[in-house]
């Protein structure tokens, strides 16, 4: 199962960042770090994703019939 849930958190943060914040602290831009917090969140959730591709290929699944027991009936 992937976990994509903090990818996606991180890039919603990242895009609220970048496309609705309009400040600058100090010389550095808010939207420049959204922007890259997007960017990280969609790189994390590429490799979640091929991480769980590659897992999905090498499984082996193995069917096992049930044991049943008869009994004589008298």
């Amino acid at each position: 199962m992937v976990d994509a849930g903090p990818p996606i958190g991180l890039m919603a943060l990242g895009l609220v960042l970048w496309l609705a914040v309009k400040a600058t602290i100090a010389g550095i831009s808010i939207q420049t770090i959204g922007l890259i917090l997007f960017l990280a969140g969609v790189a994390w959730l590429v490799i979640e994703l091929a991480q769980l591709s590659g897992r999905r290929r090498r499984e082996t699944v193995v069917s096992e019939r049930p044991v049943v027991r008869e009994r004589d009936v008298y």
